[in-house]
């Protein structure tokens, strides 16, 4: 089991005798969640979701955990000293479940140097846009904004900038004429949520390997 963050060209790979466990962590609805707990329920995925975690109570999401059977936990930024304080609580809730792969699932809260300490080069995200444009909380709007006729997302690890790490896949989606900012997100959405289950699972299978901005899945 992967317990460390990787040196340079070294290899991430799961133990073969048990499948990788993943930590979600969520702010809202879950969707993306339900398909990983969908997609884990394949013995041949190849991983497991042992926690989820938010940064908020009375989430759909946590109801999704909860009806799975999976352990949940949560922490408010309002309940800790500041936000380092809040970081560290996390990371240790987040370590406690031994982790192969923390993945970020419409998480909204930007984590601190204790979080990219622990899990540096084994916590990813997905974004909205083909990064490195159209960065932030605006993609599919920014991207309408700037008249591009493809768009996307992106499955990358999570370092300490905004949406600044190595990207893992990428998956292109056309911008139509009549497009608006919720019919192009909703359409980014199904790519999005494709791609995130089929790398986890691949990372969880083969292993990845990370070389100054290139990731190497398998």
């Amino acid at each position: 089991m992967t317990t460390r963050s990787p040196r340079a060209g070294e290899a991430l790979a799961p133990s073969r005798q048990e499948r990788s466990r993943l930590v979600v962590l969520i702010s809202g609805s879950g969707s993306n969640l339900q398909a990983l707990l969908d997609a884990c329920a394949d013995p041949a995925y190849g991983a497991e979701v042992v926690a989820v975690g938010a940064d908020r109570d009375g989430i759909a999401g946590l109801d999704r955990a909860a009806t799975a059977g999976v352990p949940a936990f949560v922490h408010k930024v309002a309940d800790h000293a500041d936000r380092v304080a809040w970081d560290q609580a996390l990371t240790q809730s987040v370590r406690a479940y031994e982790p192969d792969l923390v993945i970020s699932a419409g998480f909204l809260k930007l984590v601190g140097k204790a979080f990219l300490t622990e899990f540096g080069g084994r916590y990813i995200n997905t974004h909205n846009a083909l990064l490195p444009s159209f960065p932030g909380i605006h993609g599919p709007r920014d991207a309408l904004a700037y008249g591009v006729k493809v768009s996307g997302a992106t499955l990358f690890v999570v370092d300490d900038g905004v949406d600044t790490g190595q990207i893992i896949a990428q998956v292109a989606v056309p911008v139509l004429d009549d497009d608006t900012e919720e019919t192009l997100t909703e359409r980014i959405k199904e790519a999005e949520r494709a791609q995130l289950v089929e790398y986890v699972g691949r990372m969880a299978r083969n292993g990845w390997t990370i070389s100054g901005r290139k990731v190497t899945v398998g």
